[in-house]
């Protein structure tokens, strides 16, 4: 990277995603406005005030669709209905218009590369005919052995894995209780891979994007957008793959694990001597980064797929966005993603899964910025989300560049003030950025993973499918703390009947005036008291607060649509990440000696909470400066 400044792709996007701070909502996890102990759009609406006054731009909501819920929405049942979870249609467009109110935008989940089991076209195909066009829009073959005369199609089509852990494919069993058909699943049982070599697949797509688009959403996050096509042939792979792609020897390293339950009447369990020989006792095996080339994602067929959408966006006003959830690598095969006949953007996970490292921070930065420039793109910032622990606990670990699969009481647990100090570190690096910034919902609160969550207690169906190697997701998917002092720390609100409050028409109140809400869906850790919003709003050198002065001075300094250029005092080699944006320089310590502040700047913000002061302090210190 030069170390004159450069205009960054996006610099001259006028475009609102160019240079937005995006807030992930994990709906079921953020607020509860009828007091059934699950998060809902209402609460969401009630919160957006809060939201604003953070200063954020756009809002990120994780799917609230009809659905089963057994990968907690990811499996959706109907992608035109609100799931009576959450509320109704009603109050999504309740929650839209107040949103746009207040000058934030809406985007949506959408998940293409699989439905639920009990979406109606997978219903339909399990009551038709091998071959049928009900069939064909999901990815049914008979089993490899399966040829005229000879074998009887015993064996899976073939050897992949689950992401979730244990076979990618489950058999069928006819109604007359012979054995029939097998279907992928890439994740869960419920989860059937869409076959998006099938026309009437991209058409229905585009139906559900112009139902969203029509209601007024300003985009889409695409799950899993790098897997829909698989290649031709569907070949044996010795690899093994992941949703977050992690070296680390911690728990929670992707692993071999049977399938653990039975989860549709139709499908016959399957083990086989693997599967039976980790029934018994699970092998813990560390997976490398990446095992490429896989032959189910990042397919040269998905990107016709999103010129596609593209099109389909582009009769909309308004600069309508679509984001990738790509788990790609290198960069430059990431770049391709954000061309500018496809997705506006793509989440940057290796800035994600650099940790707390200035030489791999300053790598992922570098490597980042080069690919979304060379496709004209603007780069994104991101360090959470609903499918990783938490950054505050992974940068608490002795390695703190190690990515744990969730964890557990029996696991390492964080140093939890030093993790949130260089979270907080980190966090103004990701902010600092030009390009775009997503943060996962209460990360501005600087909660931490629930390290301590109950076997019982977790609903991941990773943690099921891998017999509990893989920990889960869970402990990042905590109901947020909103008052220290109230049940759940007000998470919850009690709805008086037959009120419910705005846009809780969708839900049948759960706690009237004089009851006190239900408990939340998965419990909270005791430190979360300590760290709830009401305690820590107007409190000098809170997490809550640095984020407010922050991305208030991201704003009036236009550091989205900035320049970058890495400063003299940048030295990885002994943990000094620094750079300049615009007039800003930013320095981030995560070395061992105390740095004296450059001659000519002063101190605007530290992630210590102070200003204005002449040394840079060691191992967590970030500062962004001005002359």
């Amino acid at each position: 990277m030069p170390h004159s400044p450069i205009p960054t792709p996006g610099s001259s996007n006028s475009a609102w995603w160019a240079s937005a701070v995006v807030y992930q909502i994990y709906p079921r996890s953020f607020a509860d406005a009828n007091g059934d102990g699950m998060g809902d759009l209402a609460g969401v609406t009630a919160k957006l005030p809060y939201l604003q006054t953070l200063g954020v731009d756009a809002v990120w909501l994780s799917p609230f669709y009809k659905s089963p819920q057994t990968d907690a929405g990811y499996d959706v049942a109907d992608y035109r209905a609100v799931d009576p979870l959450f509320g109704t249609l009603d109050d999504f467009d309740a929650m839209l218009e107040k949103a746009h109110s207040l000058g934030i935008k809406v985007i949506v989940d959408l998940v293409p590369n699989h439905t639920s089991d009990e979406h109606a076209w997978f219903r339909e195909a399990l009551a038709a005919a091998p071959g049928s066009p009900e069939r064909e829009r999901y990815m049914f073959h008979p089993g490899k052995d399966s040829k005229p005369g000879s074998g009887a199609g015993d064996l899976a089509p073939n050897n992949w894995k689950s992401i979730f852990g244990g076979p990618a494919w489950t058999r069928l069993t006819n109604d007359d209780g012979t054995p029939g058909e097998w279907y992928l699943h890439l994740f869960d049982t419920k989860q059937p891979d869409l076959n998006w070599e099938n026309p009437e697949v991209h058409e229905e797509m585009h139906s559900v994007l112009r139902f969203w688009l029509d209601r007024g959403v300003d985009g889409f996050r695409v799950d899993v957008a790098h897997g829909l096509v698989k290649e031709a042939g569907l070949p044996d792979w010795e690899g093994e793959a992941a949703m977050v792609e992690g070296g680390s020897s911690a728990p929670g390293a992707h692993s071999e694990a049977v399938e653990p339950h039975t989860a549709h009447p139709h499908v016959a369990a399957v083990a086989g001597p693997a599967g039976a020989a980790a029934a018994t006792a699970v092998e813990h095996k560390v997976k490398p980064p990446l095992d490429p080339p896989s032959p189910f994602f990042d397919q040269d067929g998905v990107h016709e797929i999103y010129r596609e959408w593209h099109r389909v966006l582009a009769e909309y006003d308004g600069d309508r966005m679509l984001v990738a959830e790509a788990w790609v690598e290198p960069a430059e095969r990431l770049a391709r993603y954000v061309r500018k006949d496809e997705m506006q953007q793509a989440f940057n996970f290796d800035f994600l899964l650099a940790g707390w490292d200035a030489e791999r921070m300053a790598e992922a930065i570098e490597s980042s910025l080069d690919a979304a420039g060379s496709v004209e793109a603007p780069s994104t910032w991101v360090l959470s989300n609903h499918d990783t622990v938490r950054h505050p606990s992974r940068f608490g670990l002795a390695d703190p560049t190690t990515f744990p699969k969730g964890i557990s009481a029996e696991d390492e647990q964080p140093d939890a003030g030093l993790g949130l100090s260089r979270a907080r570190a980190a966090s103004m690096v990701s902010f600092a950025l030009p390009g775009s910034a997503y943060l996962y919902q209460g990360e501005e609160l600087g909660l931490p993973e629930h390290t301590s969550l109950p076997a019982e207690a977790r609903q991941d169906p990773s943690f099921f499918r891998t017999k509990g190697v893989e920990r889960g997701r869970d402990g990042c998917r905590v109901p947020l703390p909103w008052k220290s002092a109230e049940p759940g720390f007000g998470f919850s609100e009690a709805a008086s009947s037959g009120t419910g409050g705005a846009g809780a028409a969708g839900k049948a109140p759960a706690a009237t005036a004089s009851e006190a809400p239900a408990v939340p869906w998965l419990p909270q850790p005791e430190a979360f008291g300590e760290l709830a919003a009401d305690v820590q709003a107007g409190v000098g050198g809170s997490t809550l607060e640095l984020y407010r002065s922050v991305l208030a001075f991201r704003r009036a300094h236009l550091l989205g649509s900035g320049t970058f250029q890495w400063a003299e005092e940048h030295d990885p080699a002994n943990g000094v990440l620094a750079f300049h944006n615009r007039d800003v320089l930013v320095v981030v310590n995560m070395g061992t000696t105390a740095l004296p502040v450059p001659a000519g700047f002063r101190v605007e913000l530290s992630s210590d909470g102070g200003s204005g002061g002449t040394s840079i302090v060691p191992n967590s210190g970030a500062y962004l400066m001005a002359k």
